[in-house]
């Protein structure tokens, strides 16, 4: 019996802390979800951080979290392409100003160099800012698609 005893205290023990670490990590995933629904970016994904090192083996709760950090990345993502997208229609209406008047130059023989590297550089950074255009466009295309696997799933 007083064997017996240890074990059953060290058992009921563990349970209450089981059960009280998945409420705490219910509440860090609640924060989480609040603060995105606020437009706190930032602060949802370190209460997601948060709960991944503090409670890495509560399952129900990280799952919780890697749907919330989907939605996380998505909204971020579609922030900062709208954005791009600006910048990008920007970039184009600059190069194309610029090389109508570089051709222009250059018809006339009046070309220098100096616009001629303008042009250049002005062509390179629309090419980079595109380059982000698409990169964040597929970023948000591979989310959407893991999403719909995640839903097809359950």
């Amino acid at each position: 019996m007083k064997r017996i005893l240890p074990i059953i205290v060290a058992g009921l023990l563990m349970a209450g802390c089981g059960n009280s670490e998945k409420e705490q990590a219910k509440k860090l995933l609640q924060e989480a979800y609040e603060k995105f629904g606020h437009g706190q970016i930032v602060e949802a994904r370190a209460c997601i951080d948060s709960l991944r090192k503090t409670f890495p083996n509560i399952v129900e709760a990280r799952k919780g979290a890697l749907i919330l950090h989907q939605e996380i990345e998505l909204k971020a993502a579609q922030d900062e392409l709208s954005k791009t997208d600006s910048l990008l229609q920007i970039a184009n209406q600059e190069l194309e100003s610029l090389q109508t008047k570089v051709e222009s130059d250059k018809a006339s023989l009046k070309a220098t160099p100096e616009e001629l590297t303008l042009l250049t550089r002005t062509r390179i950074w629309r090419d980079s800012i595109r380059t982000q255009f698409e990169t964040l466009g597929a970023k948000i295309h591979y989310i959407r698609q893991k999403q719909k696997e995640a839903k097809s799933e359950k």
